[in-house]
This record gives C-alpha cells, structure tokens and sequence, in this order.
C-alpha cells in the first residue's frame, strides 16, 4: 500500500468502526427503549423486572451466539473461495441449526423461568412481572436466532449495509409497538416483549423477501433445507471457543445481578437504567477493538510489523478520545439521562451514583479492548479469553460481594473498574511480551 500514513490508518480505522457502531446503537435501542417506556409507564417494579430478565436471556443464547459466528465465518471463506454449492450448504445448515436451538431455548427458558428469578433472589413482588416479560421474549427465540443468522450471512457475502437497514427498520417499528402495546392496549410488561418479538419477526421476514430477491445464490425455501454434517461440525469447531466465553461472561453477569437483587427493587432498577446508559457508552470502545483487530489480523499476515504498531496507537487515541467524550457527557448529564426512565428520586439517585464511578473509568475498559483487539486480530485468541474471565470471576464478581457488604451497593459499582484495571494491566503486559507476533494463522476449516 503507497503512502501509509497515519491518515491513511484512522481513515481505515473509522470506516470499519462507523457503520458497525450505528448498528450496534440501533441493536440497543431495542433495550433502552423498552425500559424507558416500562419505568415512565408502569413505575420501577416493571423497569426492575424487565432488568432481571436480560442476564438470563444473554446466558441462553450466548453459547449459540458463539457457534453462529462460526458459521459465519465458514460462510465467508466458501463465499471468497468462490465454493458456491458450498455456501449454499452452509446456510442451509446455520438455520437448521439455528431453528432448532431457537426451539430447545423457547422451552428451557419458559419451562425453567421462575426458577431462574428465585435462584437469582428476585425479590418475590417481582416474579410475576419478570416471568411474564421473559415467557413472551423466549416464545420468539426462532425469529431472534432467523434474523441474527440473515444479518451475518449478509455480512458473510460481504454485505455489511443491509442488516444495518433492517437493524433500523426493527427499532423502528419496536419502539411503535412498544407505544401501543404499552400506553394504548395496556398490555402491561408482556406488551414490551411482544413488540421486541414483532419488530424481530418482521426484520427476519424482510431479511428472507430480500435475499431471495437480491441474491441469485440464495432462494431460501423452509421444506428444502439440507442438512451437511461436516460443514455443522467445522462451524462448531470455529465457533464453541467464542461460545463458552460469552457463556461464561453470561453466568458472571448473572451472578453479579444475583448480589444486586439482594438490595431491593430500587437498586435492581437503578441498575438496570444506568446499565442501558453504561452499554451504550461503552460502545465506541467495543467497535474501535474489533475494527482494530480486523486491521491487525491483515497486516500481520503481510508481515507489516511497523503497521500493527501504527494501528494500535491510532486506535487507542481514537478510542479514548470517544471515552472521554462519553466520561464527560455521562457526568454532567447523568441525572437527567436516569430521568428518562424513571421519575423515583431514589432510583435516580443510585442510578447517578453507578454512572459517575463506572464512567470515570471508561479509559480503562477503552485500553483493555483495544489491546486485546490486537491480540485477537493477531489470532492469539486464548489468552484475551483467560484475562476476560480472570478480571470477571476471581476480581469483579468476588469484590461485589465483598465491598457490598461493607459500603451495600457502591461497593458493586466499584467492582466493575477494579475489574476492568486488572485486565488492563494483564492485558498491556501479554501485549508487551511480544508472543502474539508468533501467532500463525490456521484455517479451522477442511474444504479449501
């Protein structure tokens, strides 16, 4: 590449980051705007309840996030190797797969779902409410799972626009739902789920009418999908290390709401507000380490050494530059932010409280991911695994539960930074070393 500037690196950098950062915006307005029209409508019971149920969902997809990225990824190396029968076979079998394990989840969740909030001591006044909202949102696990594998076999043809245009569609039409389930049907908490299960249905339906007619490789058809064992097992083998990972920051993020349930209705929703304000903050760090790795992972296969360099310190100025802005916007504006979700002084209160000691870290949490996006990109994937599981069970979750016994619940927000600064500094040391360089890159994959 001529005249690989610094520019040239940032340009790189933020057409990568942009697009994908508008879509993870949307994909969250999906929570945000539930909750905020949960706590102004039905009081902090229903925001509570709502937010008792997101660590369980995230625990009962998260394996099978993991194992779709891997067909994912098996879809775009037959795509690139030009293998289209291949391909074919591939998505055929990501939604069998898909298909089912959206029906095993449907049921495990509903069957299990009151069990679930008494294992994580919900207080009892809001079983009811939280079960309802979790029943509903586990009936559409099919459309969740059908319109999460469109968008990555879009992605996987290279495709990267359109998913972002049906993400937009689905908020859209969730937060309308969401207003007349709610405010005019009176459906209660149940509504919001049903108008998050609508907004997904379309969006996948749409995904379907559009690959069919946009796509001349694909003509998805229910009763004509075909199996491939092979290809099934080559995406598990891609996708499960990913899989336990997130299932593992799943059951830590469980049991983390599990101490914070121990406090009481108010804190369960001024937790749950602030972890909406505190998600989307968080995402320009999350996008930058993926755009990062991305990079990394092109130029370390060229051998650009000096390249790799470059790119991380332009992502890690970029990063923080965006973390500070955040830092900056939760502190001045943190109360009135918690005020679109509630009217509680008192929720409001320890909402604020969270927000400004989580976001004076945010740097932090913006140096951990872009030096483990690094990592990643250089195909050293285990490492980041073990310092991400080591930060969140041997330091975050152990000093919730202690400093909450001391200083109640400011003793789990400050959990969260001390976390994140032990995996920093792990982190920065492992990048230090050098080893990653060493990495070679092997295809997980036999039909090349």
């Amino acid at each position: 590449m001529k005249d690989f500037t610094t520019g040239n690196v940032t340009k790189l950098i933020l057409n990568f980051t942009l697009p994908m950062l508008l879509g993870n915006v949307f994909q969250q307005l999906y929570n945000i705007v539930d909750s905020i029209i949960v706590g102004k409508v039905l009081g902090k019971e229903a925001l509570a309840s709502v937010g008792a149920s997101f660590p369980i969902i995230f625990t009962l997809i998260a394996l099978l996030i993991g194992i779709g990225s891997g067909f994912s990824i098996v879809i775009s190396q037959f795509y690139g190797a030009k293998d289209i029968n291949k391909v074919k076979r591939a998505i055929d079998t990501m939604y069998l797969f898909l298909f089912g394990a959206g029906i095993l989840v449907s049921v495990l969740g509903i069957y299990f779902s009151k069990d679930l909030f008494l294992l994580l001591q919900l207080p009892v006044e809001l079983i009811p409410q939280a079960t309802s909202y979790l029943n509903v949102y586990m009936a559409g696990m099919i459309m969740f799972f059908g319109f999460s594998g469109t968008s990555s076999i879009l992605r996987g043809l290279g495709d990267s626009k359109t998913p972002l245009y049906f993400l937009i569609l689905a908020s859209i039409f969730n937060i309308i739902f969401d207003l007349l389930f709610v405010m005019v049907f009176k459906w209660g908490i149940a509504g919001a789920a049903w108008a998050t299960v609508l907004a997904q249905s379309g969006a996948f339906i749409s995904g379907i009418i559009y690959l069919n007619r946009n796509h001349n490789i694909i003509k998805f058809s229910l009763f004509k999908l075909v199996f491939d064992k092979e290809i099934f097992i080559t995406s598990l083998k891609i996708g499960i290390p990913s899989g336990i990972q997130h299932t593992f920051v799943a059951l830590g993020m469980m049991a983390l709401l599990g101490i914070v349930n121990t406090f009481g209705t108010d804190v369960i929703a001024a937790y749950t507000a602030a972890g909406r304000i505190d998600s989307l903050a968080m995402m320009p760090a999350m996008n930058f380490s993926q755009a990062v790795a991305a990079f990394v992972g092109q130029n370390l296969g060229a051998n650009k050494i000096d390249r790799v360099r470059q790119g991380f310190k332009v992502t890690f100025i970029m990063s923080n530059v965006f973390c500070l802005m955040m830092t900056a916007i939760i502190i001045l504006f943190g109360s009135h932010l918690m005020k679109l979700f509630t009217t509680d002084a008192n929720v409001i209160a320890i909402g604020e409280k969270y927000l400004i000691i989580v976001s004076s870290f945010y740097l932090l949490f913006s140096t951990m991911f872009t030096t483990n996006g690094v990592l990643r990109g250089a195909g050293d994937t285990l490492i980041p695994m073990f310092i991400t599981l080591f930060s969140l069970w041997l330091i975050r979750i152990p000093c919730a539960y202690f400093l909450s016994s001391h200083i109640e619940e400011t003793g789990i927000w400050w959990s969260i930074p001390i976390g994140w600064s032990m995996g920093t500094i792990f982190s920065y040391l492992y990048y230090r070393t050098g080893r990653w360089k060493k990495k070679s890159i092997v295809s997980h994959q036999k039909y090349s």
